[in-house]
């Protein structure tokens, strides 16, 4: 599953338990899947069936039938979007970083951008609004290389890694201008792809 809104980008896979007869793709809109989501709340785990029509999705979970129709067109190729190598990769425990970009991100208003400097050993998340205040935190993390200062719009940094419920994280960055990439620690097939603020020194 692919999502994107130009300034971020999230990908999800996920192993099927039986292989599909032949692969397809369609576009469905971001309200079916929330309304899906809400009626498969919970945090179990449910069967889910779905049936793609010729211009309509439908999903079966729990007695409840929830049909929309597909969106027209063509799907960005995202495989183009990701970068192939990194200049760096960061394993961070995921609570603890979320908990950090959570806190400071309080600070961050007005179009603020969250800002991540790296140096070696250590990440400092901070965020400064004019007329409020400013607020900074910092965090080991084996960095190691020249200084890299990044900034983010604090609210995608944010649901980025609240989309990792557990474990840890992995950040890849490139540079200050690049997007930067936070995967699942564990393996699990997400990957979130977010587009930089250019900073103001």
């Amino acid at each position: 599953m692919v999502a994107t809104d130009s300034y971020r980008l999230s990908v999800k896979e996920t192993t099927l338990e039986s292989p599909l007869s032949a692969s397809f793709e369609v576009n469905i809109p971001a309200r079916a899947l929330q309304e899906l989501a809400r009626v498969a709340g919970g945090g179990e785990e449910h069967e889910l069936r779905v049936s793609v029509l010729q211009n309509q999705v439908v999903f079966e979970i729990d007695g409840v039938t929830l049909s929309s129709r597909l969106i027209d067109g063509q799907f960005p190729n995202y495989r183009q979007l990701l970068p192939e190598t990194f200049e760096h990769e960061l394993r961070m425990a995921g609570p603890e970083l979320t908990d950090v970009v959570r806190r400071i991100s309080l600070l961050a208003q007005k179009n603020a951008p969250l800002r991540l400097a790296f140096q070696p050993g250590e990440l400092t998340v901070s965020a400064q609004t004019p007329d409020i205040g400013e607020a900074l935190e910092s965090l080991p993390v084996a960095f190691q290389g020249e200084p890299l200062e990044i900034g983010f719009n604090p609210d995608f940094l944010r649901d980025g890694l609240e989309a990792i419920e557990s474990g840890d994280v992995l950040l890849k960055l490139i540079s200050p201008l690049r997007p930067g990439l936070i995967e699942s620690g564990d393996g699990t097939g997400f990957r979130y792809l977010i587009m930089p603020i250019r900073l103001n020194v």
